[in-house]
C-alpha cells in the first residue's frame, strides 16, 4: 500500500487543505488531515489542480531533442503532409524515441493523460504506431494515452491505407481517426463510409480532423452527423479542429452547434491564431463537450509548441477573447475536465474517489497561473510524485 499526504495546498485556488492519497486515490480532502506513518508533501500554500489533459498532439512527429531545423515546407496543408511523409525517414524522426521525449516533457508540465494521434500511411506502414505503443507501455508510470491511428496522407486517395488502417486497430489503437474528407481525398462519402466502417467493426470512437473551412466544412459535418444518428454512435465522435465553426455566418454555424448537442459530439480546438475557430464559450453553453491540445509540437510544420498545456488554456483564452478571471477558468476547464470528457476518463478530478492525479504551481488563481505559468512544483500521477520543479523524475532517450 502505498500513502501520500499533500499539505497546505488550495484545490482549485479555494482555501487552504490537506489532501491525502492511498493506493493512488483520493480518500480525503479537509483541514489538518492526520495520516501516521505516511510520505509528506508541503505545498507551501500553492494551487492544487488536477492533472492537465493533452486532448490532441502527435507524439510521433515531433522534432524535440533533434537539434534546430529550419522550416521550409510550403503554403498548403498537402504540402506539410507529403513534406513531412518524405522527411521521417530522411531524419530519422524514430516514433519511439521522440514521442517519448514529448511525453516526458509534457509530464515536466503537468500533462497526465495524453491523445495522441498517430499516422498510419503506405510510406512507414504502422512505425509510429508500434514506436508510439513502446512508449506508452515504457512510460506508463507517468502518463496515460489514448492512440488515434491517424490516415495523415489520406485515407483513400493512397491505395493500401485502410488495409493499414485495420492493422493499426488489430494492434491495439483505441481510437478510429479521420480527415478532411473533401479536401483531402476528395471522396467525402468514401471516406466518412470507410472510418465508421472501422469504428463499427472494431467497436472503437472517433476523432477526425476537419480543417475545412465554411461550407465544405459544414457539408463534411453534416456526413458525419448522419452516420453517427444512423450507427447509435452518440457520444463517441470528436471533431478536431473544426474550423468551420468559426465561420460569421450564424445561419451556417448555429444548426451545425444544434446537431452537435444533440449528438453529443466533442469539438477539440487548439485556439488557432491564423484560422477561424469554433465559439468555445457558445459550444460549453450548450452542453457540448470541448477540449484542446498543443497539436504538433517542434516539428516539419512548424517551430512552435513547447507541450505545456497551461500555456494552451491562454492561448485558448486569447483566441475567445477571454479577459474575465472567470471566461479564462473557462479555458482552464477545456485544458483539464473538458479533455477528460472527451476521453472519457472516469474518475478524473480532484474530489474524494478520485485518480491521484494533480499538479502544485504557485499562483493566485488559476487565471494568474495560466498568465505567469511558473515551473510546476509538483507532478503526481497515479498517486506518486513524478515530476518536480519543472523536472521529470524521468529520463528521455
Amino acid at each position: 500500500m502505498t500513502a501520500f499526504l499533500l499539505r497546505n495546498g488550495r484545490p482549485m485556488g479555494g482555501p487552504a487543505a490537506d489532501i491525502l492519497i492511498r493506493d493512488g486515490r483520493i480518500v480525503a480532502i479537509g483541514p489538518n488531515l492526520t495520516a501516521p506513518d505516511v510520505t509528506v508533501e508541503d505545498s507551501g500554500g500553492a494551487l492544487v489542480l488536477p492533472g492537465l489533459v493533452e486532448a490532441h498532439t502527435h507524439l510521433d512527429k515531433s522534432l524535440w531533442g533533434m537539434g534546430w531545423r529550419p522550416n521550409d515546407s510550403g503554403p498548403r496543408l498537402i504540402d506539410k503532409i507529403d513534406n513531412e511523409r518524405k522527411l521521417k525517414r530522411e531524419l530519422n524522426i524514430d516514433p519511439a524515441r521522440q514521442s517519448a521525449r514529448q511525453v516526458v516533457l509534457s509530464s515536466s508540465h503537468g500533462s497526465t493523460h495524453i491523445r495522441s494521434h498517430v499516422d498510419v500511411d503506405t510510406d512507414h506502414g504502422l512505425w509510429g504506431i508500434e514506436g508510439v505503443m513502446k512508449t506508452r507501455a515504457d512510460y506508463a508510470d507517468i502518463i496515460d494515452m489514448d492512440i488515434v491511428a491517424f490516415p495523415q496522407s489520406g485515407l483513400l486517395r493512397r491505395p493500401g491505407t485502410l488495409e493499414l488502417m485495420h492493422e493499426a486497430m488489430k494492434a491495439g489503437a483505441d481510437v478510429v481517426g479521420g480527415l478532411d474528407p473533401c479536401a483531402i481525398d476528395r471522396d467525402p462519402k468514401g471516406h466518412c463510409d470507410a472510418i465508421f466502417a472501422l469504428a463499427e467493426k472494431y467497436g472503437k470512437p472517433l476523432d477526425i480532423h476537419l480543417h475545412e473551412p465554411g461550407e465544405m466544412g459544414a457539408f463534411s459535418m453534416d456526413l458525419i452527423f448522419e452516420r453517427t444518428r444512423a450507427l447509435g454512435m452518440k457520444g463517441q465522435v470528436v471533431i478536431s479542429h473544426a474550423f468551420c465553426l468559426g465561420t460569421p455566418d450564424r445561419a451556417l454555424v448555429d444548426p451545425l452547434i444544434d446537431q452537435l448537442a444533440e449528438l453529443d459530439i466533442g469539438i477539440m480546438t487548439t485556439g488557432p491564431a491564423s484560422r477561424p475557430a469554433p465559439p468555445v464559450q457558445t459550444l460549453l453553453a450548450r452542453g457540448i463537450r470541448v477540449c484542446s491540445g498543443s497539436d504538433g509540437i517542434r516539428d516539419t510544420w512548424g517551430p512552435y509548441g513547447n507541450a505545456d498545456i497551461l500555456e494552451r488554456v491562454m492561448l485558448v483564452g486569447l483566441r475567445n477573447n477571454f479577459r474575465r478571471d472567470d471566461e479564462v477558468e473557462l479555458a482552464f476547464h477545456v485544458c483539464t475536465q473538458g479533455g477528460a470528457d472527451i476521453m472519457r476518463l472516469a474518475d478524473y478530478g480532484l474530489k474524494v474517489g478520485a485518480k491521484a492525479d494533480l499538479i502544485v504551481v504557485d499562483g493566485e488563481t488559476i487565471t494568474h497561473a495560466a498568465v505567469a505559468r511558473p515551473p510546476r512544483k509538483l507532478v503526481v500521477k497515479h498517486g506518486k510524485v513524478v515530476a518536480r520543479n519543472g523536472q521529470s523524475l524521468r529520463s528521455a532517450p
